[in-house]
């Protein structure tokens, strides 16, 4: 067996590398991390908690510790919950994260080839999604997972492609419900069309259907959404299991999730 991480690296030095449009929504991609080092700020902190002087110290040093803050439920590879979408989910009350089992977060998985299929801040057809489905050559399983390769593998987070991506619909979101799959995971940086695609589509015909309809689809079925996926490629077309486990988070609409392929 081969474990293959899919899961983003935050680094909170990547704030300095943001574009300068999306600058204002850095609260929400990455966190603020102050370091304790072992030899300097840690130490301190492990004599205070000791009640002794740094003198005292084991080869003068304490722990290494981090302070995080500005830590949104929402970034990195992370897992949205039916909350998320609203209040509620089949006309019952919307699951919170910590209400999903793990059980339903381990899962057959397979992925859906789109590079050439979609296009930036364009939305994924629903017949691009079928013909990758039938190229993909597995039928789904009900609970199964599955995983949109866009082609963002091509962006790095300082790039302003990272944020140009393919999004996805009410209509091709429910089409992936239909085939059974209850986790739904991109390699974009988010599962609708960007923000600004959105606003201006909104804008321009008044029509508020527009707005976040693919998340809003998991207001009729109960799916869960996993965003900003990494390393598609090194996936086989089906035949793994994924691990989707976020931080237990407590009456959370989402959280940053260590996702693993095992193939």
């Amino acid at each position: 067996m081969t474990l293959i991480d899919l899961t983003r690296t935050i680094d909170p030095a990547d704030r300095e590398r943001l574009p300068e449009a999306i600058a204002p929504l850095a609260r929400v991609l990455l966190p603020d991390v102050h370091y304790m080092h072992p030899a300097g700020e840690g130490r301190d902190e492990f004599a205070r908690a000791m009640s002794c002087d740094v003198t005292d110290l084991p080869d003068g040093e304490g722990w290494g510790a981090e302070m995080i803050t500005a830590f949104s439920s929402h970034l990195g590879t992370h897992v949205d919950a039916p909350l998320h979408y609203g209040s509620t989910c089949e006309g019952r009350p919307s699951r919170t994260i910590t209400d999903i089992s793990i059980d339903e977060l381990y899962c057959e998985a397979f992925v859906l080839d789109l590079r050439g299929r979609c296009s930036a801040a364009q939305p994924i057809t629903v017949e691009a999604l079928s013909d990758a489905y039938a190229a993909a050559g597995a039928p789904a399983s009900d609970g199964c997972a599955v995983l949109l390769r866009t082609g963002q593998e091509n962006y790095d987070i300082g790039d302003m492609g990272f944020f140009n991506y393919p999004g996805m619909s009410r209509a091709g979101t429910l089409y992936l419900a239909d085939l059974g799959a209850t986790v739904l995971g991109t390699d974009a940086a988010g599962w609708d069309l960007p923000f600004t695609v959105m606003g201006d589509a909104f804008r321009r015909t008044g029509d508020n259907s527009v707005l976040w309809d693919g998340h809003r689809a998991g207001r009729e079925r109960e799916i869960f959404i996993v965003q900003q996926l990494t390393n598609l490629a090194a996936l086989p077309p089906s035949g793994f299991r994924v691990a989707f486990f976020p931080i237990k988070l407590a009456r959370a609409s989402a959280a940053p999730a260590r996702v693993v392929a095992f193939t």
